[in-house]
């Protein structure tokens, strides 16, 4: 429906149309007529538009516009003159509509295709609301109740194999989750910790097709510009839960690791998918097992660097850039702080365990 009243609009007005979200993704857009600018050009081939000019167009207040902003060229930014109509619904604005202005789309012009834009905008609302009611329904179907998750998969269409990815909210960001395939579900709002111990503040849930979970966790993490985790795929839509579960687990581990950002995922978390699921009070615990060694952030990525390569110190040297008598020096002086002998075994899995504990914390 979108790409026909697109269409519609660029043969009424005889210029080249494009419309976005408000996240500026490209939902659709007509045949080129005229000129093409870098901007109109990117929009097509990425599918949304870069930051750069996302600051410029919205630096002249499309997005609490009433009505359509006439924008002028940027040769810099490789920007034609365009007239953005914002696409608003009842007060809300959902996208918006980008034509590329030679001088001859007047006012009158404009007000020929009034039509056709609030067709537009409503379409994009319908969207937005009739995903806002299945991502609703994750409340439940994520539900450690059986019964509750019972009646959501009696009400909504979910076939496997899925997983599940949580999204850290952002604030300032409005993400367009209904431009995201009809097969997946979405709440943007999910309560709980967000992954990063932040009790209360929300989550974006979303249960997506198990193939294309990768992807579309990437893409929603992007749209927020935070931190994501990925569940492990489940074969029926009723062990969904358990993939959000993990989920959450992972979005926790990409939030304090920077080696597994900005997307997690649960596979692929190794040791831990075991500590992403102690409490904090069993991390501190854990991490105190090191004692002041944790108060130097360089001596103990050095240790904990060293024993990610099963105790090498020539491979452990070379990684860290350090020489080797310097990494001797090193453990041994962590060993002192630590009171622990790394050449003893259970010993030295105390400590790395302990220093991937302190990650967490």
């Amino acid at each position: 429906m979108l790409q026909d009243t697109v269409d519609e609009i660029a043969a009424r007005l005889g210029a080249s149309a494009t419309l976005e979200d408000r996240s500026f993704q490209l939902l659709a857009y007509a045949a080129q007529s005229g000129d093409i600018d870098v901007v109109r050009q990117e929009s097509i081939l990425r599918r949304r538009a870069t930051d750069q000019v996302r600051a410029y167009f919205e630096g002249y207040g499309i997005a609490a516009a009433p009505g359509p902003v006439r924008i002028p060229a940027d040769a810099d930014l490789g920007v034609l003159a365009r007239v953005c109509v914002p696409l608003r619904h009842h007060r809300v604005t959902y996208g918006y509509l980008w034509l590329l202005d030679d001088g001859t789309l007047g006012d009158d012009a404009l007000a020929s295709v009034a039509d056709l834009v609030s067709r537009a905008a409503a379409a994009l609302a319908q969207e937005a609301r009739s995903r806002q009611d299945l991502g609703a329904g994750l409340r439940e179907l994520f539900s450690a109740d059986a019964e509750e998750r019972s009646g959501a998969l009696s009400r909504l269409d979910v076939r496997g194999p899925v997983a599940a990815i949580a999204v850290r909210g952002a604030p300032d960001r409005v993400a367009a989750l209904w431009t995201l395939p009809r097969g997946v579900l979405a709440d943007p709002a999910f309560p709980g910790r967000d992954g990063g111990d932040r009790q209360g503040e929300p989550m974006v849930a979303l249960l997506v097709p198990a193939g294309q979970a990768r992807e579309l966790a990437g893409r929603v993490q992007a749209m927020y510009g935070t931190a994501a985790g990925l569940g492990g795929p489940r074969e029926q839509a009723g062990k969904a839960w358990r993939s959000w579960e993990e989920a959450v687990h992972a979005l926790r581990v990409a939030v304090r690791v920077p080696a597994l950002a900005p997307v997690a995922a649960w596979p692929e978390l190794g040791v831990y998918r075991l500590l992403a699921r102690m409490s904090r009070e069993r991390l501190r615990e854990l991490a105190g097992e090191v004692g002041r060694l944790a108060e130097d952030p360089e001596l103990a990525r050095t240790v904990e660097g060293y024993l990610d390569r099963a105790g090498h110190a020539q491979e452990s040297a070379a990684a860290l850039g350090v020489h080797r008598q310097t990494l001797y020096y090193r453990l041994a002086k962590a060993e002192r702080l630590t009171g622990r002998d790394l050449a003893d075994g259970q010993e030295r899995l105390l400590v790395h365990l302990a220093l991937k504990a302190a990650h967490l914390l």
